[in-house]
């Protein structure tokens, strides 16, 4: 049988706003199952990165290929197979945790239960009534990820997931989303951003270094040290 296509593909890819170049010439390939981390300085490009492949941006140049399909011809045919947590929790402030959580079950046609199992696995259960708008940050945060992971997405796009938790919640979640050094508990694929050397390399597989929007590093996290992360943030 022949080998199953990569879960991401990137050839030249390229993403600008205006006159200014956010991402230029990234060029990578990521197997099914595999976590790929992506480090680099404020306004490097991750977060672009992350926002494309999610279907969220437009690539400007070079090939994008999401679970076997091309961007962003086919962007319709993966968002239903996407997670994406990035800096914004994509909830809706007035109402409560398990009232956001219900809308998007419903969106993903996921059974009811599924909310009650994510709510409980973030540590969310005895305020998922409360209104998002009156929790705090770590707690906008959890409910973020349950969003995230709610529907059992084949991709999640993780933009500093561990961002505003305290220790105890990104304990508590690090399984969950298999990342902080937890590791993936099933072979879901991954793309990571991480300012943490040390933190972002265990569990990955694959480590990006970005810096000015250009690749600076690619290599298997096994063969990465943590000063070599270091280096792109001098």
């Amino acid at each position: 049988m022949p080998d199953p296509a990569p879960a991401l593909v990137l050839r030249g890819a390229g993403r600008r706003y205006g006159e200014r170049a956010a991402l230029r010439d990234v060029t990578l390939e990521l197997e099914a199952g595999r976590t790929l981390v992506v480090f680099g300085p404020n306004g490097a490009g991750k977060t672009t990165l992350l926002r494309m492949l999610a279907t969220l941006l437009r690539p400007h140049a070079g090939e994008v290929r999401v679970l076997g399909r091309p961007l962003p011809g086919d962007g319709y045919a993966v968002r239903g197979r996407i997670g994406f947590l990035g800096h914004e929790a994509l909830l809706y402030r007035e109402l409560s945790g398990r009232e956001n959580l219900r809308f998007h079950a419903k969106l993903h046609r996921v059974a009811a239960g599924r909310v009650d199992e994510v709510l409980d696995a973030v540590g969310m259960t005895a305020r998922c009534g409360d209104p998002v708008a009156e929790l705090s940050r770590g707690m906008v945060q959890r409910l973020a990820i349950a969003r995230a992971v709610l529907h059992e997405p084949e991709l999640l796009l993780l933009d500093e997931p561990l961002a505003n938790l305290d220790p105890a919640a990104a304990a508590q979640v690090a399984p969950l989303i298999g990342v902080g050094g937890a590791g993936p508990s099933d072979r879901r694929t991954r793309v990571v951003t991480s300012h943490d050397p040390a933190g972002g390399l265990q569990g990955a597989d694959v480590a990006l270094g970005l810096k000015g929007g250009r690749v600076a590093l690619l290599a298997a996290a096994t063969d990465v040290e943590p000063a070599q992360i270091a280096e792109l943030y001098r």
